[in-house]
């Protein structure tokens, strides 16, 4: 399992520079134009990185988002479902950019090296992915399925439950007939 390391003063210090976005709704949308980087160090710009294929994608603002996170890939794992996903920790607000390099290495000494390449950290877009998915309340991951065009096709931000996790299937296995 993931787990993302971050100290509690810097959290503090992150956690009161974010605006608070209500809760969003994404589905049927074309996924915004943002850039993160990859914790092997890769330059990913999303969703152009993934064009021509489907990804899940399971955002996190806080550290305790983690839990949320690896219920979903635990459900995922465990119902068989085969798809690409990514890990976003998206920290918005003037200090990240200041302490990227100590979040990024905090998140890589509590996460195997297997799974760098999967986990992109989100700064300078952070507000605009945000805004796209909402923040409010912050604790929940969120989770976008986006279709090979990009377009979120799945959408879900109020915790991790059976019944979401099988709504999520149903929508990764309708992508698969669509081909």
């Amino acid at each position: 399992m993931k787990k993302i390391a971050f100290s509690l003063p810097l959290l503090l210090i992150l956690a009161g520079c974010a605006t608070r976005y209500s809760q969003a709704a994404p589905l049927g949308k074309v996924f915004p134009a943002i850039v993160g980087n990859s914790l092997d160090g890769r330059r990913v710009e999303i969703p152009a990185a993934f064009a021509g294929r489907s990804v899940l994608l399971l955002v996190g603002y806080e550290q305790m988002s983690q839990f949320d996170i690896d219920r979903w890939i635990l459900g995922l794992d465990q119902l068989g479902v085969k798809i690409e996903s990514y890990e976003l920790p998206t920290i918005a607000g003037i200090f990240p950019g200041l302490f990227s390099g100590s979040i990024d290495s905090g998140m890589r000494s509590g996460i195997p090296r297997e799974d760098w390449p999967s986990v992109i950290t989100v700064y300078g877009d952070a507000s605009t992915l945000q805004e796209f998915v909402g923040n409010d309340p912050s604790l929940p991951a969120r989770v976008a399925l986006l279709n090979a065009e990009g377009k979120v096709v799945y959408f879900h931000s109020t915790g991790y439950s059976l019944d979401a996790l099988k709504k999520l299937k149903a929508s990764v296995d309708a992508l698969r007939t669509d081909r």
